[in-house]
């Protein structure tokens, strides 16, 4: 979800109940009734993703060879379609040293960009975005993934996984599970290949805004250490021990993050379910508080901020480390 929601929710309002609820009702009322066109997705040309080995620290150069080949060729006829802007960057993805796991760049674009050594890491910390990242709004993304691999140091590995098509912030999409529904087995899969490739490597799952509601869906049973949510809408379940993980929880929002004033609750709204329920740091979810300082929406993984210390002591396992809110 990005900062333009500000226009209409002030950084420190608090609003009361029934005043959520009928602001939530009306931006679902108008999101169902009026077309949001920037929904819709430009159609740019671009090559299948590329075809590639079962991954193994052996074949992971090849890996990324082959993607970047894929970016390469996709930025030639973005170019030719005279789309310059997305050209662009995929220009900047098919330069040397970039490292995707997966890649492809049709409709919005779907990525999973490795930082640092993968092959030899001894942690593991994966990225999932929320509303409005695709692959023309994949700078933030990328430099929240550098920062925070900066922090980890060289033996760790930052992924910055957008493996799915996340909504617009203001659309029906981003007010249900649906998105985060079709996500979570891509989530889940991905996961289990990071295992099977380093099966020794904690793996921890950083979810920010809408990427908690994906994280929350693919949560159950997967083999991972921790789970932070920050940022979060709601994750379509009522506590901790809904997600059905036996993964450490975690939950922290900045002091200026507006989605504080996001109505916390779940209703039924022309036969679909609006909303997200229970506040992940509120008491009664059960997650583990972690201090996020005073930053905003977007500012979790900005360098120098307590929440991109505590998110880098979540990965690395330093759970006694972490300070509380």
């Amino acid at each position: 979800m990005r900062l333009r929601v500000r226009v209409w929710l002030r950084p420190r309002l608090r609003l009361s109940a029934r005043v959520r609820r009928t602001l939530l009702a009306a931006v679902v009322a108008g999101a169902v009734v009026v077309p949001v066109s920037a929904a819709a997705h430009p159609s740019i040309p671009a090559p299948p993703p590329a075809a590639l080995a079962p991954l193994t620290p052996a074949t992971l150069p090849a890996a990324y060879a082959a993607n970047r080949a894929n970016a390469a060729t996709a930025a030639r006829m973005a170019a030719a379609h005279g789309n310059t802007g997305r050209a662009r960057t995929l220009r900047g993805m098919a330069s040397a040293g970039r490292r995707f796991l997966t890649f492809d760049a049709r409709g919005p674009g779907r990525t999973a960009e490795v930082f640092g050594d993968l092959a030899s890491a001894d942690r593991i910390a994966v990225l999932v975005p929320g509303s409005d990242t695709s692959l023309d709004a994949y700078g933030r993304l990328r430099a929240g993934a550098l920062a925070l691999h900066g922090k980890l140091g060289p033996r760790a590995a930052v992924i910055a996984w957008l493996g799915y098509e996340t909504p617009d912030t203001v659309s029906p999409a981003a007010l249900t599970t649906g998105r985060a529904d079709d996500a979570a087995p891509e989530l889940r899969a991905f996961v289990r290949q990071l295992r099977r490739l380093r099966p020794a490597a904690p793996v921890s799952l950083l979810c920010h805004s809408y990427g908690s509601v994906v994280c929350a869906r693919a949560a159950r049973g997967l083999d991972v250490a921790d789970i932070a949510f920050f940022g979060s809408p709601g994750t379509g379940a009522g506590s901790v021990a809904a997600l059905g993980t036996r993964a450490r929880v975690w939950a922290g929002r900045g002091a200026h993050d507006w989605i504080a004033d996001v109505p916390h609750t779940k209703a039924d709204l022309f036969g679909t379910t609006v909303g997200f329920g229970t506040d992940p740091v509120a008491p009664a979810f059960g997650a583990r508080r972690f201090a996020a300082g005073g930053g905003g929406h977007s500012d979790y993984l900005a360098p120098g901020s307590v929440s991109l210390d505590n998110l880098a002591r979540i990965a690395l396992g330093a759970t006694s480390e972490v300070t509380h809110a």
